[in-house]
């Protein structure tokens, strides 16, 4: 779901709230039948002791703690560990805006995949299944908007400051690039924000095209240029804050974007407007309606899935044609009392997570695959009482990760094409990809910093402030297959798998610029390969983007800012682009 009203969400690689204890490893699966509970154990030591037997009949190996885990008291919402270098104190309880000494929020770089990676494309909705989300079967009305004010090129209600900049300058007054050392990349140009409230805004969403990169930003979004950063058209405006869009766009270039219903404290997130990415012209409109008593649109999640829109509330979901807007079908109870609860969409592929006898004895998740044109059922996996699936690594090949907050305990298992069980992680590490913060909510897209391909999860290693690994992890059997070490002293997040290579992000230091980089995934060797090497210079704005979103295409490495801090102290950058 989508961030709490002007609340901040945390700079870095920071862990989310959903985290087991850093002492506790990986448990085996969630999956099959309920079983009774073991007896008492004595407590647990740390890293490396031997797991029970999981549900298919062989123990794990040694564990640690993952990808995701609680602070480092007892129970779940104890003191926060410390920060490192450059990341900003975790809060000490669910959705609190991460500080610094003196209270002011510290931005920080945070890797956020681009839309190219369409690993990580899922959509989430509530946990907290209550009671019937029947759903509003009356069909919505989807309109092109003509309204003067909702036009492509309509006055934008915020006016942006920025302006058409050309490389390297980014204004007559700010040369990014003077003083750049031999090797170092070029800024190619840069972009700045636009104005945005003293309590700050979200800017969610950058998309690639051959000719753009788009960007939202509050209540506009824009388009510019990919070499030069002069605006190819726009920007769009909207009456309200943007608060949700689609991770990834359509095959033909369109997303959609959700903005809210009106500025008080009774507004939803329930306007939804269609995007052409290559003319800027807006498309089909809609208003996405309530469900039941405990299933509104306060808050939605949007995920594309062919040429399905999968709009997820808390206790359902509605399907629309993205390119149409017309009303597919609705998802909602089934069985006794299943409710959906999250989604995850990827190119053809539509997974549905549903909250199974909330409050009972038979209370359990249920993974679903839909045929995302349909929502036909096309197989169901029960995830055993007590684990409940909290993100998705992937839907194709669909790599899930599961938490039992009883047990304070994690697992990472991965699924084949018909949605059998095929492995689960079983490296003795604490891995650490950069997730989002969600309060009464599972949001299954948030965890960035990982990538997969067809049979391999590349996962990094967990490190603040300092050097860290991308270890490659088989989808067989659950082994590490190799490690790669970052060549500074920052982390490295993987970004994409393509072409035999893994491309990962090295974020800045106050001595250095970003890096961008490669490692090839195939034979006995694994050097990592500069590709890029940001300047010193411009390290500290690299460095200064609050839950950056970062893409790399066509040689060029692109960061924005994915919340904008709304300080009059300075004027900050929404979007730069890299280059040799």
């Amino acid at each position: 779901m989508t961030q709490p009203p002007d609340q901040p969400p945390p700079g870095g690689f920071g862990a989310p709230q959903d985290r087991p204890p850093q002492d506790q490893p990986p448990q085996s699966g969630g999956f099959g039948p309920p079983t009774p509970p073991p007896p008492a154990q004595p407590p647990q030591p740390g890293y490396g002791y031997p797991q029970q037997p999981g549900p298919y009949g062989a123990p794990n190996a040694p564990g640690a703690p993952g990808p995701h885990g609680y602070p480092q008291q007892p129970g779940p919402y104890g003191a926060a560990p410390q920060p490192g270098f450059g990341h900003p104190q975790q809060p000490p309880y669910p959705g609190a805006p991460g500080t610094v000494p003196g209270g002011k929020p510290k931005a920080r770089t945070a890797l956020v995949i681009g839309a190219a990676a369409a690993a990580l494309l899922v959509v989430g909705g509530t946990v907290y299944a209550v009671t019937s989300g029947g759903g509003d079967k009356k069909k919505p009305v989807a309109q092109h908007s003509d309204d003067p004010k909702h036009s492509a090129t309509g006055a934008s209600n915020t006016a942006s400051t920025s302006s058409a900049l050309s490389a390297p300058h980014g204004d007559d007054s700010e040369n990014l690039n003077e003083g750049r050392k031999a090797g170092e990349a070029k800024v190619l140009w840069y972009q700045s924000a636009p104005d945005a409230p003293g309590a700050g805004a979200d800017a969610p969403g950058m998309w690639l095209t051959d000719k753009a990169v788009v960007k939202a930003a509050y209540k506009q979004v824009f388009a510019y240029g990919v070499a030069d950063g002069k605006p190819v058209w726009g920007p769009l405006a909207f009456p309200q804050k943007i608060c949700a869009v689609t991770p990834r766009k359509s095959a033909d270039d369109k997303v959609v974007v959700a903005y809210m219903s009106g500025a008080d404290d009774n507004a939803k997130c329930n306007q939804l407007q269609q995007i052409d990415l290559a003319t800027g012209q807006k498309g089909w409109s809609t208003k996405v309606a309530d469900g039941g008593l405990f299933d509104s649109a306060l808050n939605i999640e949007l995920t594309v899935s062919g040429r399905t829109l999968m709009v997820g509330r808390s206790e359902s979901g509605t399907a629309y044609d993205v390119d149409k807007g017309t009303k597919l079908y609705d998802k909602g109870k089934y069985g006794a009392a299943c409710y959906p609860a999250a989604y995850a969409g990827g190119t053809g592929r539509l997974i549905q997570v549903s909250s199974c006898g909330a409050g009972g004895d038979n209370e359990h998740d249920e993974i679903q695959e839909l045929d995302p044109a349909t929502g036909k059922v096309r197989w169901t996996q029960r995830v055993k009482k007590g684990w409940q699936v909290t993100r998705a690594y992937s839907v194709d090949p669909l790599v899930v990760y599961l938490t039992d907050q009883d047990k304070k305990a994690w697992n990472i298992s991965t699924f084949t094409k018909n949605g059998t069980f095929r492995s689960e992680v079983k490296v003795d590490e604490k891995f650490a990809p950069h997730c989002g913060w969600a309060i009464l909510e599972r949001d299954l897209q948030a965890c960035q910093g990982v990538a997969v391909d067809a049979g391999t999860l590349y996962l990094p290693t967990d490190a603040t402030g300092s050097a860290n690994e991308i270890v490659a992890i088989s989808l067989a059997d659950g082994k590490a297959k190799w490690r790669a070490k970052s060549p500074a002293d920052e982390p490295m997040y993987p970004m994409k798998a393509e072409g035999g290579k893994l491309v990962a992000y090295v974020q800045p230091s106050y001595d250095s610029g970003g890096q961008v980089v490669s490692i090839p995934v195939n034979g006995s060797s694994h050097p990592v390969t500069k590709l890029l090497q940001n300047p010193q210079g411009t390290a500290r704005i690299e460095d200064s983007f609050y839950d950056g979103v970062v893409d790399w295409a066509g040689g060029r490495f692109f960061i924005s800012s994915g919340r904008l801090s709304g300080s009059d102290e300075s004027k900050e950058k929404l979007i730069m682009a890299f280059g040799n």
